[in-house]
């Protein structure tokens, strides 16, 4: 009972969180701000999204043929296509369930291609802890872009938590939060001395965690390696810039409010699964800065909002429909038994 409610309170917090987002951004909109958001839908280039679309599929490709280079480093050679579904059916996975994609690609390798689950698994953190610096040094290049607009930044998120520095109720939760992990910590660490059966999965799971490290460390193609990280966050970056070409208003947004809205995109589905709600309005908040006010005042400008909802729109449309295609597509496949 108490793990069905924790995995309630995991998805629906993060959900309703979404969801609050998008009725406070509408409800933001005078009633002409409303009408020119659903006119921006109605307007929009979605040849445009199309092409933004075929991009972000080409950086799944990237991320399949990339992680082979891990896998044989470890003495497995994956074939391709197995590599490709087990990465988009881990896409497809992390929508409906928090971190349950990385386990999913891992276990759909293991069985397609015979991998140990501690391998895979371990590989595709590695392959995360990578992705992090990628993203740092994306964020970072954001930041010397954004120096001469922090003040602006700042002022505008004052302004969107209403000058508030605590919880609307008064809850303290930063303690409760730190107070919960620390407990939570402890149970952990008594549950690994306590239960043998619990400390040997998580030896074999930092075993593979290690080797995984190892792999990116160690690959005999570690040019290609690193070629087609850039290659994926090249992808991610001008995916999100042809999205601008589906708005009329967003093409007079700069190279600089196009790489911020990028990475508070990111931020938001860091934040909140799927980013639903989150991601459009941290899009919309940020490339709105770049953009003359709103002729009705606000923080957001409709146009802005509706290319948020657009890009969120493509990329989630793009995993689910293929992601589910993979996930039918590897339903049946059986790697070989060892003779």
């Amino acid at each position: 009972m108490k793990k069905a409610l924790a995995g309630v309170l995991r998805i629906g917090v993060p959900v309703a969180l979404g969801f609050w987002l998008v009725v406070h951004f509408y409800r933001q909109l005078e009633p002409a701000q409303q009408a020119e958001l659903f006119q921006a839908f109605r307007d929009a280039h979605w040849g445009w999204l199309l092409v933004a679309i075929v991009i972000g599929w080409c950086s799944h490709l990237s991320r399949a043929w990339r992680w082979r280079y891990l896998l044989d480093h470890l003495g497995h050679d994956v074939r391709f296509i197995n590599a490709y579904h087990a990465t988009m059916v881990g896409y497809f996975m992390n929508l409906l369930l928090p971190r349950a994609g990385e386990a999913s690609r891992a276990v759909v390798l293991q069985r397609a291609e015979n991998v140990p689950f501690a391998q895979g698994f371990g590989t595709i953190l590695a392959e995360r802890a990578v992705d992090l610096i990628g993203l740092a040094l994306i964020a970072g290049t954001t930041l010397v872009l954004q120096i001469d607009k922090l003040d602006l930044f700042r002022a505008r998120i004052e302004a969107f938590h209403g000058g508030a520095s605590g919880s609307p109720d008064g809850t303290p939760w930063l303690p409760v939060i730190l107070i919960a992990g620390v407990l939570l910590l402890a149970a952990m660490i008594i549950l690994v001395r306590t239960r043998p059966a619990v400390r040997a999965r998580l030896a074999q799971l930092l075993t593979g965690l290690w080797d995984g490290l190892r792999s990116v460390l160690h690959t005999r193609q570690r040019g290609w390696f690193i070629a087609h990280t850039v290659l994926i966050w090249s992808l991610y970056v001008a995916m999100f810039a042809v999205g601008f070409l589906a708005v009329d208003g967003m093409r007079e947004v700069p190279f600089a409010g196009i790489m911020a809205g990028f990475v508070a995109g990111t931020i938001g589905i860091v934040l909140v699964q799927g980013g639903i709600g989150v991601y459009p309005a941290f899009v919309a908040l940020i490339v709105s800065i770049y953009l003359p006010a709103p002729a009705e005042g606000g923080l957001v400008r409709p146009d802005a909002l509706a290319l948020g909802w657009l890009l969120w729109v493509a990329q989630t449309g793009m995993l689910i429909v293929l992601g589910g295609l993979s996930l039918l597509l590897v339903r049946g496949r059986k790697a070989p038994a060892h003779p």
